[in-house]
């Protein structure tokens, strides 16, 4: 991978990495880094070593991300399928006034472990399931920004099935005979907290349809009032209009699905309530972590700092698996016991 194409000062690459850790999982600074290293003995480096450590490490970190990403197992859901929850997470540079690095990130909501990720840059396009390998059986999920006839097409042609936050100009729905739904007229007829599904077809790049069905329900008063406030805030800023029937739409929560109908309503709403953990992912990764913000200036240190920050997250991944997989006596009561002292 070109971690160690010289090996002046350390040739070994188990204490290049634990001098990297140092820097990465750690948050200390490169001088901290190398101050650490020197007095514990590691290794004799500079502030500047580590850096061109580091520099020359984002390979190297990227395949070791990779390889504790396909160590993890991939239990299905109590489906008999494998649900993944799909989101991307920004990362902006020092006094960088926009988004610099997108990471893209799968969880496996029946271990809440990562079974994809990816890094771009700002130029390397959106979020869309269509950066997802699928495979038949899997049931992908995403917020308003994933609910796009190509990202749909590409998990349905996968074998797959898909919950999106219904997204309402990115995905227009239609009716069996072909006509644009009017949504508003059929959402007002929603008394209390009941649940009402309808049939409801997306179309696809090629003009072909995808069937699917349109799960709604109204929105809680408080819920109603937090969505109309960020509605209006971002009018604000953004110097637009909300219009009386956004708002009126804010009154509704909508998915659309393309699983079957074995899989009830009731279950499609269990199952996307379940994507929020993908965001508190994202919310330890930069609390704790420290992800949000780059200390690099230069762009491949910048991409090593990411990768080797997603390693230590898979990595902290790994050691709680561990720990929750740990009995002193040797076996789980649950399953049958291993041989015996005595036996």
């Amino acid at each position: 991978m070109g971690a160690i194409r010289r090996a002046r000062y350390i040739s070994d690459p188990a204490i290049v990495l634990r001098v990297l850790l140092i820097h990465l999982a750690t948050g200390f600074s490169l001088a901290e880094t190398a101050a650490r290293a020197r007095a514990s003995g590691l290794a004799q480096i500079s502030s500047v070593g580590v850096f061109k450590r580091l520099r020359a490490a984002e390979a190297w970190f990227r395949w070791l991300a990779q390889q504790m990403r396909g160590a993890a197992e991939m239990p299905m859901a109590v489906t008999g399928r494998r649900l993944r929850a799909v989101d991307a997470t920004s990362v902006s540079e020092p006094g960088s006034t926009g988004t610099d690095f997108k990471v893209h990130y799968v969880v496996n909501l029946a271990d809440l472990q990562c079974d994809f990720f990816q890094l771009t840059d700002i130029r390397a396009g959106g979020e869309t399931f269509r950066r997802v390998p699928v495979t038949a059986g899997d049931i992908m999920m995403g917020d308003r920004v994933y609910a796009a006839p190509p990202g749909v097409s590409h998990v349905v042609n996968a074998g797959g099935d898909v919950i999106v936050r219904l997204n309402r100009a990115a995905l227009p729905l239609y009716a069996r005979n072909g006509t644009r739904m009017d949504l508003l007229p059929r959402l007002r007829l929603l008394q209390g907290k009941g649940v009402r599904e309808y049939a409801a077809r997306a179309q696809n790049t090629n003009g072909n349809w995808i069937p699917g069905r349109l799960i709604a329900l109204r929105q809680s008063v408080e819920a109603t009032r937090w969505v109309h406030k960020r509605m209006l805030r971002r009018a604000q800023r953004s110097r637009l209009n909300v219009t009386t029937e956004a708002l009126e739409f804010a009154e509704y929560f909508m998915v659309w699905t393309t699983l079957p109908k074995t899989v009830t309503s009731a279950q499609v709403l269990e199952f996307y309530r379940l994507r929020w953990q993908i965001e508190l992912v994202f919310k330890r990764m930069k609390s704790i972590l420290g992800l949000g913000h780059l200390p690099k200036t230069d762009p491949l240190s910048s991409q090593a700092w990411l990768e080797g920050k997603l390693f230590v997250g898979l990595l902290i991944e790994r050691m709680i698996a561990t720990a929750e997989s740990f009995f002193p006596w040797g076996y789980p009561l649950a399953t049958s016991p291993k041989s015996l002292a005595r036996d």
